[in-house]
């Protein structure tokens, strides 16, 4: 078998409109964010395999040897992705040394890349190889870093295993995609690593982190729409911790302590996610004009009196719609809430003084502040010469 290097990346992801009420059956629009991971996978002949992950200070090897002990219970499991593995999660755990189920992210993505990579070759011949990540996005702060994470171990992992081709075109100067198909394998695998990582995933990061663009969400049904326009944006991580299961219990209580008075504030925030993405597919069959950013800034704001009035603010938040409010910008929260990340609208035409300026000013207030797009590429595979230097050279330390 053939196994050959290659560089991959995947986007983060942001919820655009729905969050917590897509809990309730209603409809989420879930964004690409070109945040990336970066994974670069190198061939060796040392007899180890090794994962690196300098963003959590993980730094793994084993011998093939070890690892070969653990394929017993293994069969070629090309086409059976659907069901977790339970017997090899369970040999993994013993093997790595979990106890009382003590997961932190490190044993979590050391857990992720054995299960993908067993899977994938442990019935077979097992290749030496090193596989270095890097990720442009903050971890924990329910972007999408993990599913990013899994997305590119199992584009790489299924490419080195010769179960999907390179796409990598010689004129492509960007990034190549992959076909339907085998971006289907691809969030299949990566869904398999997100549930290692997190239990009981809904599966829309992952297949954010595969698609890109946006996706629409709702009632365990995820559906990619087709096109749409990147906006730019300024994501902003106000660094307070939160809770995503305390405040989706606490938007439970206030419906059924008021139902008459929140449920027509869900399906309010319904209607918000589907004029958005209604106004979205405007913006990409038509000249783009001011009109259409309006309404969109229009939905932020409106969006985010609703999550005030569901209980999920925080002082931090309205700091940030207050800040980016002074400049002309608008904001909402983008996830859980209570803290966490919001993102900010930047229409075309604002320039890039107003930009630095309200970055500035969101630092200044002891935030993390990117600007940054939404809307963009899936996962892809790249040449070394089209991926920025800074991130080349710390997949190259290791």
């Amino acid at each position: 078998m053939q196994v050959r290097d290659c560089l991959i990346s995947a986007p983060g992801k942001a919820i655009l409109h729905g969050e917590h009420a897509v809990v309730h059956g209603k409809v989420a629009l879930a964004v690409s964010l070109n945040l990336r991971t970066y994974l670069q996978l190198k061939v060796s002949s040392d007899g180890k395999v090794s994962i690196n992950l300098p963003n959590i200070d993980t730094f793994v090897c084993w011998e093939l040897s070890e690892l070969k002990n653990l394929t017993s219970c293994l069969s070629d499991k090309k086409e059976e992705v659907q069901r977790l593995d339970s017997e090899l999660v369970k040999r993994l755990h013993e093997f790595i040394g979990v106890t009382n189920g003590n997961l932190d992210s490190s044993t979590t993505a050391t857990l992720a890349f054995l299960y993908i990579y067993l899977s994938l070759f442990g019935s077979g011949e097992m290749p030496s190889l090193t596989v270095s990540v890097w990720s442009e996005l903050p971890t924990g702060a329910g972007l999408g870093s993990s599913a990013a994470y899994s997305v590119c171990l199992a584009a790489a992992l299924l490419c080195a295993s010769g179960k999907i081709p390179t796409p990598l075109k010689e004129w492509e100067h960007t990034g190549s995609r992959w076909c339907q198909e085998d971006l289907e394998l691809i969030n299949s695998w990566a869904f398999q690593g997100e549930k290692i990582i997190h239990g009981n995933p809904s599966g829309v990061d992952n297949a954010v982190g595969t698609w890109g663009g946006m996706l629409r969400f709702l009632a365990g049904k995820i559906i990619p729409l087709s096109r749409v326009p990147l906006l730019r944006i300024l994501l902003t991580n106000t660094r307070v911790p939160r809770s995503t299961k305390v405040l989706v219990a606490r938007v439970k209580d206030k419906i059924n302590k008021f139902p008459s008075i929140m449920m027509p504030v869900l399906d309010s925030v319904d209607a918000v996610s589907c004029t958005c993405e209604k106004v979205l597919t405007e913006m990409t069959c038509e000249p783009i004009t001011g009109e259409h950013y309006n309404i969109l800034e229009e939905l932020i704001d409106i969006n985010q009196h609703h999550l005030n009035v569901m209980g999920v603010g925080h002082p931090s938040l309205d700091t940030l719609c207050q800040v980016t409010a002074a400049r002309g910008l608008h904001s909402k929260l983008t996830g859980a809430g209570g803290g966490g990340c919001g993102i900010t609208l930047l229409r075309p035409e604002t320039d890039s003084t107003t930009v630095q300026e309200t970055v500035k000013d969101l630092r200044d207030c002891d935030f993390d502040c990117w600007e940054t797009s939404i809307g963009g590429p899936g996962v892809q595979q790249h040449f070394p010469f089209s991926v920025k230097e800074e991130i080349l050279e710390v997949l190259n330390r290791y």
